[in-house]
């Protein structure tokens, strides 16, 4: 039984959180890594740590994406493991929201995503190789009281997971949804003294994605949902 095997991954949306756990891990594994997010002032510490190159893209234009996987492939190589994990929200309530920051909210959830992953499967289609990741959340399976862009672009998201799954899985290209249900644990997020574990460690759920990017052809997954174990749902 041959595992999959990865050389170069792109991550997009890259934060302190379960981006940098993703590329600390891919690193360890000899995987080369590409850091992509519209400020990569703050990235410099990450990409020291990791040997990992940073990239600045607004994922929801289609130029500046389509020169993302342009300079990647010139500096690095052309990725096979490709991660977007890049979102948006504009809360409050429904007769308030304003639509241009509801707009904003679906392209930087959704559409950005759409954007990546074509590239991404243009890419790999030629070798029948390949693994797009997605991180959803809470919102791509639940709408919540005023949080109806976040909802709106998260759906979005799993809808074109599971029909990039549908079409790309038969010609070698591992696509797979990560509902994320619950918060995730940073720096500057902690859970209470009285409810240890009561949120994702990121490096626990980065290990899950490479569960999943480690299983064989022939039990394929294309969707996981993690939470922790005291999370309701």
């Amino acid at each position: 039984m041959e595992l999959p095997k990865y050389r170069i991954a792109l991550i997009v949306g890259v934060g302190e959180g379960l981006s940098a756990s993703l590329a600390r891990l891919f690193a360890r594994e000899g995987i080369k890594v590409a850091l992509a997010a519209r400020k990569i002032e703050k990235l410099g510490a990450l990409c020291a740590e990791t040997g990992a190159r940073a990239f600045a893209c607004n994922a929801t234009e289609a130029e500046e994406v389509e020169r993302l996987f342009g300079m990647v492939e010139r500096e690095i190589g052309t990725p096979d493991l490709v991660v977007y994990n890049a979102s948006a929200r504009a809360r409050g309530a429904f007769v308030d929201l304003v639509p241009a920051e509801v707009a904003n909210s679906i392209a930087v959830s959704a559409f950005g995503g759409f954007l990546v992953a074509q590239q991404a499967a243009q890419r790999m289609l030629p070798n029948k190789h390949g693994a797009i990741l997605f991180t959803g959340a809470s919102a791509s399976v639940k709408g919540y009281a005023q949080s109806a862009p976040f909802a709106m672009g998260k759906f979005a998201l799993r809808g074109l997971a599971q029909s990039m799954a549908r079409e790309l899985s038969p010609q070698g290209i591992h696509v797979a949804h990560f509902v994320i249900d619950g918060g995730i644990r940073s720096t500057t997020r902690t859970e209470p003294d009285d409810r240890p574990d009561s949120m994702l460690d990121p490096d626990a759920v980065a290990l899950s994605y490479w569960n999943v990017l480690q299983q064989p052809r022939s039990a394929w997954t294309w969707e996981i949902e993690l939470r922790p174990w005291v999370e309701k749902f």
